[in-house]
């Protein structure tokens, strides 16, 4: 039975929370193809000489009922019986209006078969994450079709598995069909037909848009969250969290638990991400806070330091301002590649003398910084911190308590204030 498939691409995983930040998970590591910038090879995976090739194992979709039963989650592999699945979830529910895809791809048959059901239902399609491959032929019968930014579609050519499970090409004829009749340019589908199965072409945003592909780009503010569409437990919860944060694995336990259970209620009673995020940072940053006011002087000081040193940068700024530990961890990552953010900090256990002497002896090299040229946001957070790390130890690292780990975070605001 032909299929369409990314093999190694990596199976559903919401990179997302990610803030929000970062792009689709399994993609970001692959290098792109030479000669198109926005095509990205999926590891050819050989024929073994002793038995079939090796892949990541098949992730049979999960499909469910979202929210309020506007809208259907399917996030997995395409494999068979998935379309009847939809078929009896839609039937059962006549106010479905959507349907969220998280999914590598699997079967053509089954992907034809939820298209049609997409197509008589007049279903829009929105794509949160990933839709490679064989997802595609569902995503494009929708009578609208929504792709967040930063979330990615993937093309290649379907497939059969020969002897020894290599990959053998198959009339594209079906495929190149389907893509046509839903509308998309004859250009766009010509090439996608030029891909090779064991790679993947991710169009860029434009191109999709005008080639008919993606109808609207939207925010992760415009429909419910689907990141825990493939898993939506407590621990599935925690791990996403972590994954995303790994910060908060220097917070207390207890408080990242807590975190995870008002994520899942949240992602069940269709709370989008947008506000998931925003709600986890605020979350996130209460328990860091509370974790750096249990740690010792010195730590505290070093603390001030990182602060000092990194707060030219306007996004550090508007953190400390908000008391953002989640996102000024975040960016002191991205401002120094390979810099371990706050977490070092986090692990310290115990006062140290020569840690303090330490603190004390760059505070007098940093001090020089306060000539550079930085954004009118850093000006307070700047002049308060550097203002506390002038005194002696102890009062600095009092005065920085109040400064950078009060409650409520707009203490910081004020701080600058002689």
């Amino acid at each position: 039975m032909p299929m369409m498939e990314t093999p190694g691409w990596g199976r559903p995983a919401k990179a997302a929370l990610r803030a929000l930040v970062i792009g689709v998970a399994g993609v970001a590591a692959i290098a792109p193809l030479a000669d198109v910038t926005a095509s990205v090879p999926v590891p050819a995976l050989a024929p073994q000489p002793d038995g079939p090739r090796s892949e990541p194992p098949e992730v049979e979709a999960r499909v469910a009922l979202g929210p309020g039963g506007r809208d259907i989650r399917l996030a997995g592999d395409l494999t068979e019986g998935v379309a009847a699945r939809v078929a009896t979830l839609l039937k059962a529910n006549p106010g479905v209006e959507r349907i969220h895809l998280t999914s590598d791809g699997g079967l053509v048959d089954e992907a034809e078969a939820i298209g049609a059901l997409v197509a008589e239902r007049g279903l829009a399609t929105y794509v949160p994450d990933a839709c490679a491959s064989a997802c595609t032929l569902v995503f494009v019968r929708g009578r609208v079709r929504y792709l967040v930014t930063g979330a990615q579609l993937g093309f290649h050519a379907p497939y059969e598995l020969g002897a020894g499970g290599r990959m053998e090409a198959v009339d594209p004829g079906a495929e190149r069909a389907a893509y046509l009749a839903a509308g998309l340019t004859a250009d766009f589908v010509a090439r996608t037909m030029t891909v090779a199965p064991e790679d993947i072409w991710i169009p860029e945003p434009a191109r999709l848009r005008e080639a008919g592909v993606v109808t609207e780009m939207v925010g992760s503010d415009r429909f419910p969250d689907s990141t825990l569409d493939a898993d939506p437990s407590l621990p599935a919860a925690r791990a996403e969290i972590l994954r995303n944060f790994p910060i908060l694995s220097a917070a207390d336990p207890a408080a990242v638990d807590e975190a995870a259970s008002w994520y899942r209620d949240g992602y069940l009673a269709g709370r989008t991400e947008a506000e998931a995020i925003a709600g986890l940072h605020q979350r996130g940053s209460a328990a860091l806070r509370r974790r750096f006011r249990a740690t010792d002087e010195a730590t505290i000081l070093a603390l001030g330091q990182v602060v000092l040193t990194s707060a030219a940068v306007a996004d550090a700024c508007a953190a400390l301002a908000e008391g953002d530990l989640v996102t000024l961890d975040e960016t002191l990552k991205r401002a120094r590649p390979g810099s371990p953010g706050l977490a070092p900090l986090l692990a310290r256990n115990a006062p140290d003398a020569g840690i303090a002497a330490g603190a004390r002896a760059n505070r007098s090299r940093t001090a020089q910084a306060k000539h550079r040229l930085v954004p009118p946001i850093c000006a307070g957070p700047l002049a308060a911190v550097r203002r506390a790390l002038g005194r002696a130890p102890h009062e600095a690292a009092l005065a920085l308590r109040t400064i950078l780990l009060g409650d409520p975070p707009a203490t910081i605001a004020s701080a600058a204030l002689p």
